[in-house]
């Protein structure tokens, strides 16, 4: 696959502060690349530099295997901050007002405020809007140049249930027409709804990256129980477990890679204990991702 995205050991300090600290990844065509990480962990400063509007302290990036200039950046939308429209405008006017400020053809209008399933609102004042609309707006706007990549930062954030599952429809939809997406986000559920791959940020450091689907991948976890000192002690000498620790009356345990649930049945038969529960889980990327940010060093 093409790389749209190359960033090489990008570093932003504000005196002595890491805010990024030698970043390097690739963002390939056709992903849905989600930067995931806790306030302050440095997504939005990343994707500020990205765009041009923070400036690097070190490091580089290029688009499509280009540097950065103002004929590649036309080829990007981004949504960075809080929408900003004129309250007492429409939302077609509105657009129309970004399509002159972008440059971009006003023949585009109609199709974005399909895409964002605004067109029976276009002639309505933006101040009659609700959050979740007025977000669907910045991103028609971030679309009127029929971009090849699409940034989006903390996308859902603020907005209501409804709001959050509308605008998580729309990124499926505007990534099954071929655009390259990249967000920020602290949401796990956001990321493992949306992304085919992530990266997880702490405190400016990236301390993984990967696919979403091999989430999961790995040593089993397996729910045992009722919790008591015979089973404990018998897991704790059980070779085959990486960790564990207790849960709603019953002991969670990680398996190592290529232990199942029937070896760990087998040896607690062997040691005259009989479980009355004991239920295979597939690892979330909540467990995941607090596993990663335990594991990472935190300078």
């Amino acid at each position: 696959m093409e790389t749209v995205l190359s960033i090489n050991n990008l570093t932003k300090h504000f005196g002595r502060i890491k805010a990024v600290n030698n970043m390097t990844l690739e963002v390939k065509r056709g992903m849905v690349f989600g930067m995931l990480g806790p306030n302050g962990s440095g997504k939005t400063t990343t994707l500020g530099m990205l765009m041009g509007v923070v400036n690097k302290t070190s490091g580089s990036f290029s688009w499509f295997g280009e540097l950065p200039k103002d004929e590649i950046r036309k080829k990007i939308g981004a949504v960075l901050e809080h929408p900003i429209f004129y309250p007492y405008l429409t939302g077609q006017q509105n657009l129309e007002l970004n399509a002159m400020i972008k440059e971009s053809t006003p023949a585009n209008i109609p199709k974005v405020l399909e895409i964002v399933e605004l067109s029976d609102r276009k002639d309505d004042k933006y101040k009659t809007y609700s959050l979740g609309m007025k977000q669907r707006l910045a991103i028609a706007s971030a679309l009127l140049n029929d971009p090849i990549v699409l940034i989006l930062d903390e996308p859902t954030n603020g907005l209501d249930p409804m709001g959050i599952a509308e605008i998580r429809k729309l990124i499926k939809k505007i990534a099954e027409d071929g655009k390259t997406i990249i967000l920020a986000s602290h949401l796990l559920d956001e990321v493992q709804k949306v992304c085919s791959h992530f990266a997880v940020l702490k405190k400016g450091n990236m301390v993984y990256t990967g696919p979403v689907e091999d989430v999961g991948k790995g040593g089993l976890v397996i729910e045992v129980g009722p919790i008591d000192n015979q089973l404990h002690s018998a897991l704790k000498n059980f070779h085959g477990i990486v960790s564990m620790k207790d849960e709603n009356n019953h002991f969670l345990v990680t398996l190592q890679e290529g232990i199942k649930s029937q070896d760990l049945n087998k040896y607690l038969f062997e040691q005259g204990i009989a479980a009355s529960h004991l239920i295979a889980r597939k690892k979330t990327l909540e467990q995941q991702f607090l596993e990663i940010l335990s594991e990472a060093p935190t300078s």
